[in-house]
């Protein structure tokens, strides 16, 4: 009952209707599902998600095609984001129908003064995130971000160096040749920090119109701040790594900064060994051997049961089967889709070894694998 005053002074008692009542009780209820359980920290997400203090995301400022499937992501990372070495890479994650999906991907500038980070992203034809970023994605979206991290950087003693790029695996060196080479209204410069480098490139593409910043890299040869030597497979044929020698004649006094596909590095990797030659590689997508025995996967939390084929991760197939999976690079790195497995053999598919968990032999708890880098050797249970 309200209360209400007459004009001569005195209350009385206004009774409201049950309809209204009804209504009173709807409103709050309605007021209340839109606030709980939301603190004061999802209201400022909303506001500023980009401040001090808050889960390090991103925002998209543009995409800037690169090739028919590749576009550079220019993103102005939170508050937080503390900075990065040229060539460095970031995880960034994204919400593709419902499901965050994280990838790693290089960055492919030094610092700049608006304080954007960029990355340049190749579509894959089985990728989720690459062919998202690429053709779906729109300035103002908002990404996820983790701090850079990565090894695959520029010696700080200069030297002769030879980097080896195939496909994307050119973006990371991007990154380096942009900081050491500005580009300004008057053209390239060379900076005192890069006086003590002496770098030939050997870029690898299918073909021309697909060689992710040929541009950038043919400006850099131009002026005289790298030698380029572009090796197209419709012209050259695939790169054999045996034709290094012929083609940087001084290969044996340079150390080598190789990205690209994992054929490319395993036959470098063998390559310089065998001559004691020095290389450092990135790759951020993992080789992997031929298809093993499959088997059913069983999550014990959920009591799912998924049908492993032997050549597809176990990250991969739950996903598809609609198992939330934790998940991070997706490439074997940062152990961020580790889950125990209680019972049953798996195969790594970078090396094709075998992890087994046998009840009342190995630990209780289970034996902890990387889902993003196994494949199901016979039927195993992970406790998820």
């Amino acid at each position: 009952m309200l209360l209400t005053e007459t004009s001569d002074g005195n209350r009385r008692g206004r009774h409201r209707s049950a309809p209204a009542l009804r209504l009173r009780d709807r409103a709050v209820r309605l007021v209340e599902a839109a606030t709980t359980p939301l603190m004061p920290a999802d209201y400022l997400d909303l506001f500023a998600p980009l401040r001090s203090g808050a889960e390090l995301r991103g925002r998209i400022v543009s995409v800037e095609p690169e090739t028919a499937d590749a576009a550079t992501i220019v993103i102005k990372p939170g508050a937080d984001w503390a900075g990065h070495v040229p060539g460095q890479y970031t995880r960034v994650g994204i919400d593709v129908d419902g499901v965050r999906h994280w990838r790693a991907y290089s960055l492919t500038h030094g610092p700049r003064p608006d304080g954007h980070i960029s990355i340049t992203v190749k579509a894959v034809a089985d990728g989720v995130v690459s062919s998202h970023l690429v053709r779906e994605a729109r300035p103002g979206t908002l990404v996820h971000l983790e701090q850079a991290a990565g090894e695959f950087v520029l010696p700080t003693d200069g030297g002769k160096l030879l980097m080896v790029t195939a496909g994307s695996g050119v973006t990371p060196v991007v990154g380096m040749l942009r900081n050491l080479f500005p580009v300004t209204d008057s053209g390239v410069v060379r900076l005192p920090r890069s006086e003590a480098y002496d770098i030939t490139v050997v870029h690898v593409a299918p073909s021309e119109p697909d060689s992710i910043f040929l541009r950038d890299l043919q400006a850099l040869d131009a002026a005289g701040m790298i030698r380029l030597v572009p090796r197209y497979d419709d012209v050259h044929g695939v790169l054999d790594v045996e034709e290094l020698e012929t083609i940087v004649p001084d290969l044996a006094a340079r150390r080598t900064l190789a990205c690209g596909p994992s054929a490319l590095l395993d036959a470098l990797e063998a390559h310089h060994a065998a001559r004691g030659l020095g290389l450092t590689i990135e790759q951020f997508r993992v080789s992997r051997v031929e298809a093993g025995e499959g088997g059913t996967v069983t999550f014990t939390r959920t009591g799912v049961e998924v049908e492993g084929d032997g050549a597809t991760p176990i990250l991969d197939a739950a996903e598809e089967a609609g198992v939330l999976m934790p998940s991070g690079c997706r490439m074997g790195i940062c152990m961020g889709c580790v889950l125990p497995m209680k019972e049953g053999s798996v195969r790594d598919l970078r090396n094709g070894a075998i992890t087994t968990a046998v009840p009342g032999e190995t630990d209780p708890a289970g034996v902890k694998i990387q889902t993003c880098i196994s494949a199901a050797a016979g039927a195993c249970t992970l406790d998820h």
